[in-house]
């Protein structure tokens, strides 16, 4: 019996050691594409904020990709290299996100962040196409609407439109996630390393439900395991199969929960109405709809509703509607599709 114990206790060391390495070793295989594909990352000092972005070879007009909240630039990894093909690709790491650093009374609402990113882009010296996702969707609709000059054409991918409004945001699934922010920030717990950790813990229950018991334990270890071996480096997890969550786990790691705490508490509109910045656009703008459904105690469980979609392209001078059946990232869950619609969206602007 003791040497069976052994043995046991034998076999279970060497498959720790082996699960231990393969999460110590894993690399996603696009950092090597994005690479190839002449990126570099880059730093820009934009008023108080030391931006963060990704900048790719000069091959044709000016595109400004703006991730969606949680993710960070690499989120468009599967799509950059497609797309520094035909234009000369920015992604930034909006305040917030990323390696980007803001001063910490800085001011968490789209009018202050959108002031900042119109600063930048007018560092590229012409006009640019922008295409945003999610919150990034929101700030493309800001740039849009106020920096009509630096704005040449605008994709919106699955932008929160009026359902991000407070208070309507509290009848929105994505609310669930602002309200951890809200209490990490109400708790002053904003370093990466452990609002990460606190945001699993927080949402353990849909670990259990979705996965299986214990998950949120174990992802919790697979997470320290890789940051033991990659010091400093935002995590990713190659265990996990799903690209959307691996990345909102690697953008996670580097959030600033005071952003999300600004969308729980409605002050990250403040001075910025959905409605009369969607008037006021008079580029040609692309709206792009994911998948969507309400939950049946009224609950939105996507960004926005076919009211929503309908209500926005009634406001636009010069839209177009287009829906696909995707997830919320479009580009991470249907890369070709979007590169496809994107470029033929611009091409013709």
């Amino acid at each position: 019996m003791l040497w069976g114990a052994s043995v046991v206790v034998v076999v279970a060391a060497v498959l720790i050691l082996a699960l231990v390495a393969k999460i110590g070793t894993y690399v996603d295989p696009f950092h090597a594409k994005v690479a190839a594909a002449g990126y570099v990352v880059k730093t820009a000092q934009v008023n108080r904020v030391a931006l963060s972005y990704v900048e790719g070879p000069d091959n044709g007009p000016p595109l400004v990709l703006l991730h969606a909240q949680h993710l960070d630039w690499f989120s468009y990894s599967r799509v950059m290299p497609a797309l520094a093909q035909s234009f000369h690709v920015y992604v930034v790491d909006y305040p917030g996100h990323g390696a980007t650093r803001t001063p910490s009374d800085y001011p968490m609402t789209a009018n202050q962040i959108g002031a900042d990113l119109g600063d930048f882009i007018k560092r590229i010296g012409q006009p640019v196409f922008i295409s945003g996702n999610s919150s990034g969707g929101l700030l493309a609709t800001w740039l849009a609407a106020n920096r009509p000059r630096v704005t040449r054409a605008v994709l919106l991918e699955d932008p929160p439109l009026f359902s991000a409004e407070y208070p309507r945001i509290k009848k929105t699934i994505a609310d669930k996630s602002f309200a951890t922010s809200y209490k990490a920030a109400l708790q002053a717990l904003q370093s990466t390393d452990d609002f990460l950790l606190y945001w699993i813990d927080a949402t353990s229950q849909f670990f259990t439900r979705n996965v299986g018991p214990g998950t949120a334990r174990l992802l919790s270890g697979a997470i320290k395991v890789y940051r033991f071996v990659h010091p400093g480096a935002p995590v990713e997890i190659g265990l996990l199969n799903n690209d959307t969550v691996r990345l909102l786990l690697r953008g996670l790691d580097q959030y600033d929960p005071r952003f999300g705490a600004a969308f729980h508490d409605g002050s990250w509109h403040h001075g910025f109405d959905h409605a009369a910045a969607l008037a006021k656009i008079s580029c040609p703008t692309l709206l792009m709809q994911a998948n969507t459904s309400t939950l049946p105690d009224g609950t939105l469980d996507g960004a926005m509703s076919e009211v929503d979609a309908a209500r926005a392209m009634g406001l636009l001078q010069h839209g177009q509607f287009v829906k696909v059946d995707a997830t919320h990232v479009v580009n991470l869950d249907k890369p070709d599709d979007f590169v496809r619609i994107l470029e033929s969206f611009f091409a013709e602007r």
